[in-house]
């Protein structure tokens, strides 16, 4: 095998690197960001590239191709991820390619066009709420309003950006024009179980779901727990709770249109065993591969949840965080993956994605494509039970170098 055991190695060395210990936790302009994407830096060099971090903590690592001045085929994915995360989920797409220059070097290859690595710094918005900062900023989407989000401790992404090293007042200069990219291309594990149910190794992607996130408050009245007759509450915990069932049964009925989740849900303060809840918030993360239906669907669970309200006798805060648009895949990139699977002779599986990816951040600015690559355990993500075989690891990067190596 010429891929597969080095980047399964260096996943293992990457999940060494964690903000928590007993589980894997790497968020945004972290040390742990900052000693990851050293690794990763070294690992660039090593395969032949140019490489640094740039003003927002991605690190990009550059193989000049016979013809520098072409526009430059980029690739990659994220090293941050969520807490408890797997091992697998965005740092493959990472692995994978510098696995393919450093073959290409080893060689003595050029490619017709340079080829860029990017390591983004965040995709995963863990810390600041936000997501995809490191892809919006290269495709000239970030709006410099988010510098001055804050995390749980207060600290904003320009005060955290500073002790990291970066440089907020560089973020214009990151944005890449049209012609300087040919187009975008993404490895990834399916974070699902078509693959793994299948019996195939990879599949081509057809497109990324758009979502939208929203943070909803619950304002009620706290009290005795001992002292206030049920029908006189103003339980803002309880509301929430039924709150969150509307959302599922909202999105239950879409036939598999739609998908929402709430995931976090927190009483102030931690609430405690002797009160009523007086305030809660949760968070709302709607997704969908058709944006009418998915800003439909928000526009109705947001109806639904102030029904309950009303009817509670609670007030209702919603926050919208992010909007993402669903991002199609381009039909001839589509094509040339296919064909690249098919010379390893394997069947083409086409399917799209429900999890978003740095790739749909470059929709609509250059041609974009995804390679997906089968994960085991059910096909589970986001998850510490999130596994990929070596020898899906080494067809998938075959497959890769043969979709890059066809771009001549």
């Amino acid at each position: 095998m010429r891929f597969g055991p080095a980047i399964l190695e260096r996943a293992d060395a990457l999940a060494a690197i964690t903000e928590r210990p007993g589980m894997l936790a790497r968020s945004y302009l972290t040390p742990q960001h900052r000693q990851a994407g050293e690794r990763i830096r070294g690992w660039m060099r090593e395969a032949g590239m140019q490489a640094e971090f740039d003003a927002l903590g991605n690190v990009v690592g550059r193989y000049e191709g016979t013809n520098p001045r072409a526009p430059a085929v980029l690739t990659g994915s994220h090293m941050d991820t969520v807490v408890d995360a797997g091992k697998y989920d965005g740092l493959f797409g990472v692995l994978a390619p510098i696995a393919c220059v450093a073959d290409l070097h080893a060689r003595g290859k050029r490619l017709p066009f340079p080829l860029e690595v990017v390591a983004f710094g965040d995709e995963e918005g863990v810390r600041f709420g936000t997501s995809m900062m490191g892809s919006k900023a290269l495709a000239g989407r970030l709006d410099a309003a988010v510098l001055e989000l804050k995390d749980a401790a207060g600290v904003t992404v320009r005060e955290a950006l500073a002790a990291f090293g970066g440089d907020a007042g560089a973020l214009a200069g990151l944005r890449r024009s049209r012609d300087a990219i040919r187009l975008y291309v993404e490895t990834h594990i399916e974070q699902g179980p078509v693959l793994l149910e299948e019996g195939l190794a990879v599949g081509v992607v057809t497109s990324i779901a758009g979502s939208s996130r929203a943070r909803v408050g619950v304002r009620g009245e706290a009290g005795h727990a001992g002292t206030v007759p049920m029908a006189m509450r103003r339980d803002a915990l309880a509301a929430a709770c039924e709150m969150v069932l509307a959302l599922e049964r909202h999105c239950r009925a879409s036939s598999g249109r739609v998908v929402g989740t709430v995931g976090k849900l927190a009483v102030a303060q931690g609430g405690a065993i002797n009160v009523i809840p007086g305030d809660v918030e949760f968070t709302i993360d709607v997704r969908s591969g058709e944006d009418a239906l998915r800003r439909a669907a928000v526009a109705a669970i947001e109806a639904a949840l102030r029904e309950v309200a009303a009817a509670r006798g609670v007030a209702l805060e919603w926050t919208p965080l992010q909007e993402l648009a669903a991002a199609p895949c381009d039909p001839a990139e589509q094509e040339r993956l296919a064909a690249a699977i098919q010379a390893h002779d394997l069947p083409v599986r086409r399917l799209p994605s429900g999890a978003g990816h740095d790739a749909m951040q470059f929709a609509g600015l250059v041609p974009i494509a995804m390679l997906f690559v089968r994960c085991g355990n059910g096909g589970i993500s986001h998850n510490p039970r999130e596994t990929l075989a070596v020898e899906d690891a080494e067809v998938a990067t075959a497959v890769l170098m043969r979709y890059l190596e066809s771009l001549g």
